[in-house]
């Protein structure tokens, strides 16, 4: 077996950890993964990341639900709302340079990154509100435009949607981090669907991937609650920014050659 499928088999257990622990972080490390150590283009990496992203946090549900940390209700009709979102950009994103999708993905990663080390406002805090009733249409719209991003770039799922349970759906953290997995597993496929209709999947490959997670998901799980959520929100994000600034390196000379003509 050569040494870049090992090395990616292993950090899957990572991923899964941190799909488990955070509700959060899978696609964000299973793209450059995919991409920088088994050599997959940006298109097959990210649709890969769909399927795995979506299979492990499938899984990992059930786990926070038997712990009653899951709100089906609100969980449902945000991952409708982001899987209309994630199908549309998993076309769109057939149809764009890779180079470009990688980009983009560094992007989001960055963005991610900066708001995780900032922190978030506890829920009530901003502008002074508390959410009695389920805000059903703002749900529905933060829903869709994560799913866009979501289905576009295989990235901006659990870290936006933590935040806006939280904060719209005025779900506990924990509540949060389990709801936003059902969300990522609805999204997650629906973004993959409109994916297979330009790329083709190793599939033995994804599959051995998508085990391990699922393996690293069940650590999480168990992690979860027990961890210092700040401390580790902030150190995970440090390491995203790192691994966010990579990425815009190593992809720089390609865009520029790209919109050069060169």
């Amino acid at each position: 077996m050569e040494i870049g499928l090992v090395i990616a088999l292993l950090l899957a257990v990572l991923v899964g950890v941190s799909l488990g622990l955070m509700g959060g972080g899978g696609s964000i490390l299973t793209v450059p993964i995919l991409t920088y150590v088994l050599g997959m283009g940006p298109k097959e990496a990210i649709a890969a990341s769909l399927f795995i992203v979506g299979v492990t946090s499938a899984v990992s549900v059930f786990s926070h639900a038997r712990a009653g940390r899951v709100r089906w209700k609100t969980g449902l009709i945000f991952g409708a709302a982001g899987m209309v979102g994630a199908f549309l950009g998993g076309i769109l994103g057939g149809y764009i340079p890779g180079v470009v999708l990688m980009v983009l993905f560094a992007i989001m990663m960055i963005a991610t990154a900066t708001a995780m080390i900032r922190g978030r406002k506890k829920r009530g805090e901003a502008h002074g509100e508390v959410q009695r009733g389920l805000p059903v249409l703002r749900i529905i719209l933060d829903g869709f435009a994560v799913g866009i991003a979501t289905g576009l770039v295989g990235a901006g799922g659990g870290f936006l949607i933590v935040p806006a349970l939280n904060l719209l759906g005025g779900l506990p953290m924990a509540v949060a981090v389990g709801t936003s997995l059902l969300v990522i597993a609805m999204k997650s496929f629906a973004g993959l669907g409109g994916y297979l209709f330009s790329v083709q999947l190793d599939w033995p490959v994804v599959l051995a991937f998508t085990a391990l997670a699922i393996a690293g998901s069940f650590i999480g799980s168990a992690l979860a609650g027990k961890v210092p959520e700040t401390a580790l929100r902030k150190g995970f994000g440090i390491f995203v920014l790192v691994v966010g600034g990579f990425v815009i390196f190593q992809e720089a000379p390609a865009l520029v050659a790209l919109f050069s003509g060169g």
